[in-house]
């Protein structure tokens, strides 16, 4: 049986090991961390990405933690909308609409479809040889090897492998916004689904099934700041914005907000794999998260990547069917973050009418520019029960 290591059990890592596994590989899953404790924050799943999921028997279970996000769209700070759907709407076009749940959901999700002992965690990978597939791994003792007929580097945004792979490329770059991400209890009220912009600044909120607030913002920031209490931040940020958003951040636990740096990868890789090694996730092309489409590029990467080698026809064709794609949305989601950076009052006054009026002139023409996104297929190809 052919073996595959992958190298962080993340969402695209996770996501590969269970498709490799559908498809009769041996695979283990190394994860420096010492336990599978996600990062606190949500995730939107959208339709292209639930296509994926049930590729690999997930889809359905993610499906069932969704609440109803009803009306969806942009507004402006003081609550007027610029850009509206409905869920009827995508569900009607592409087959779903979008399923938002904790992060910690999907992976344990992806977790339960592994057997015990795949995921190996305080396991770090220091070294990948892309010639042979052989993985040197440290674990609190000696260095080991261990033989791999496939790697996936699935290590993150400042991936060493990557590194090591493709040491001229220039690797993440800042995108000009930091993150915030908090839970709200008792703030996620069905069809209360939004994202509002600013004069450089956004602020989203998304209802989850059991009434919970996923709440996130942006604002445009010099990197490497951060400290203090997060939340009187964002209630100076946006503590005047249209309702519920002060509401909701008074009601806010200070200890929840996450607050991040947003660095992205605006240069495409030269290709996806190099010998053995397929490079997947935010390791290959992380994005801004303006699209929504990070974690679900990831899964579409990790089934692609399973049918390819299944297939048994070597990682160039992992690196065909990604490339471009991932490339294009990269560069589509950096454009949609430096529109929301805009802070000149005329140039936001601008942006919002030229939406407004898209919108109202040829609605389906302004969401139909995620048609090339979210009406993705997976690969069809039969499928070895895992044992």
């Amino acid at each position: 049986m052919a073996h595959a290591v992958v190298v962080g059990a993340g969402i695209g890592g996770l996501a590969a090991a269970v498709a490799l596994r559908r498809r009769g590989w041996d695979v283990t899953v190394f994860e420096r961390a010492p336990s599978l404790e996600p990062v606190g924050s949500g995730l939107a799943i959208a339709a292209n990405a639930l296509k994926a999921l049930d590729t690999i028997g997930v889809g359905d279970g993610i499906r069932r933690l969704s609440a109803i996000q009803g009306e969806a769209g942009v507004r402006r700070a003081d609550g007027r909308w610029l850009v509206k759907t409905t869920e009827e709407a995508a569900s009607a076009e592409y087959g779903d609409s979008v399923v938002v749940l904790r992060r910690a959901e999907l992976i344990d999700a992806l977790q339960a479809r592994l057997a015990p002992g795949t995921v190996r965690l305080g396991t770090t990978v220091k070294r990948v040889d892309p010639d042979s597939g052989r993985v040197t791994i440290e674990a609190g003792g000696a260095p080991i090897e261990v033989a791999a007929d496939l790697v996936v580097a699935a290590d993150g945004i400042h991936s060493p492998t990557r590194a090591a792979l493709f040491p001229g490329h220039p690797g993440p770059r800042y995108s000009g916004v930091t993150a915030w991400r908090l839970f709200i209890p008792g703030g996620g009220v069905p069809g209360r689904n939004f994202e509002s912009w600013g004069d450089g600044k956004v602020f989203g909120v998304m209802p989850l099934a059991d009434g919970v607030a996923y709440c996130y913002a942006t604002d445009t920031v010099p990197a490497g700041g951060g400290g203090g209490d997060q939340r009187a931040e964002l209630l100076r940020l946006f503590g005047r914005w249209h309702a519920p958003i002060p509401e909701l951040l008074a009601a806010a636990s200070p200890e929840n907000v996450l607050r991040n740096d947003v660095f992205h990868l605006p240069t495409p890789l030269p290709a996806m794999h190099r010998g053995r090694v397929a490079l997947l996730g935010d390791a290959a092309h992380a994005m801004t998260p303006n699209m929504g489409q990070g974690a679900c590029q990831a899964i579409e990467d990790a089934v692609v990547l399973a049918h390819v080698a299944g297939e048994g026809a070597g990682l160039a064709g992992y690196t065909t069917a990604r490339l471009e794609r991932t490339s294009t949305i990269v560069a589509r989601s950096a454009s949609i973050c430096r529109a929301t950076r805009l802070r000149n009052p005329l140039a936001v006054r601008l942006r919002d009418t030229a939406m407004a009026l898209a919108w109202r002139l040829a609605p389906g023409r302004v969401t139909g520019v995620m048609d090339e996104v979210l009406g993705w297929t997976p690969p069809v190809a039969p499928t070895t029960p895992a044992t």
